[in-house]
């Protein structure tokens, strides 16, 4: 477990390519202005996948200690080899977004997605729905299945048998992400049926739907926006609004919903104090993307 401190200088960052948009900077140093551990630092570094090894072979050759990493794309697959080992959530959906650094010296790996995703959508009261529809079949939507497998339909998680999980809907673009998908279902316990990208909009009358498409994807969907929508969970945000959020007709959670639960869980584990300032780190993140849409 991290020291708990706030002496003692510690540091932290964000690693991914591209990163420079990454909110998770503003996000953890408000936590640490709250929580009062002044000699912490959170910085940004720019690596692919080519580099993260290099950078993780360098760190004790850096200034201060370290106390975790937070991991976007493309690294969340590609630092699983160069780790001691990985928590049963990061395995069951084969993504490290967090690593964390222990007293022995030894790198393991969480995924703090699926339970920030969870958590995101209880905050707005939805802890169960009878089913779902996913947008899209990227990273993010393996995260959305696992986090679908414990409030769609009652289901307890990762380990529960198929029948259990009310039936999710993936609209994908290609048979070989349809496969994947299914395969994804299988392995979480989650009954996925699949369907085409064209037929995308026979999908949004479905009580939750999870958007995990990038920019621009989902904008031929706006006018297809049900009169009286159920919940619209899209993981974007920055272009934020998207245009099927804009035109979306009922509860819309966005991706600071997500970003922030997530972050919130990734301070908690490296820190090892709790409970991460929420409301803090919310607004943190609010007023940066307000800055940079003015």
């Amino acid at each position: 477990m991290p020291a708990t401190t706030g002496q003692e200088a510690r540091r932290a960052a964000v690693l991914g390519s591209p990163v420079a948009h990454s909110l998770s900077p503003v996000l953890h140093r408000a936590a640490y202005a709250e929580l009062g551990l002044g000699n912490w630092t959170y910085d940004r570094y720019q690596v692919d996948e080519q580099g993260i090894g290099d950078f993780l072979a360098r760190l004790d050759d850096r200034a201060g200690r370290w106390a975790g990493l937070s991991l976007t794309m493309p690294l969340k697959r590609a630092v699983i080899p160069l780790l001691d080992g990985i928590s049963p959530t990061a395995a069951s959906v084969e993504a490290v977004n967090t690593v964390l650094f222990t007293e022995d010296g030894r790198r393991t790996g969480d995924n703090t997605d699926v339970p920030g995703m969870v958590a995101a959508l209880r905050e707005r009261g939805i802890s169960t729905v009878e089913s779902a529809t996913v947008l899209g079949a990227g990273a993010t939507a393996s995260s959305a299945l696992a986090a679908l497998a414990q409030v769609c339909g009652g289901g307890s998680g990762t380990t529960g048998e198929i029948g259990e999980i009310g039936e999710i809907t993936v609209y994908v673009r290609s048979a070989e992400r349809a496969r994947e998908m299914r395969g994804w279902g299988e392995r979480l316990g989650v009954a996925v049926r699949t369907a085409d990208w064209a037929r995308a909009a026979e999908g949004l009358g479905a009580p939750l739907v999870i958007s995990t498409t990038p920019a621009g994807a989902t904008d031929g969907l706006a006018a297809a926006a049900p009169a009286v929508g159920g919940t619209l969970f899209d993981v974007l945000y920055d272009p934020w609004p998207t245009a099927l959020a804009a035109a979306w007709n009922g509860p819309v959670l966005g991706g600071l919903d997500l970003l922030v639960h997530q972050a919130v869980l990734q301070v908690e584990l490296m820190t090892g104090r709790g409970p991460a300032p929420l409301a803090a780190m919310r607004a943190a993140g609010e007023a940066e993307l307000a800055a940079r849409a003015g």
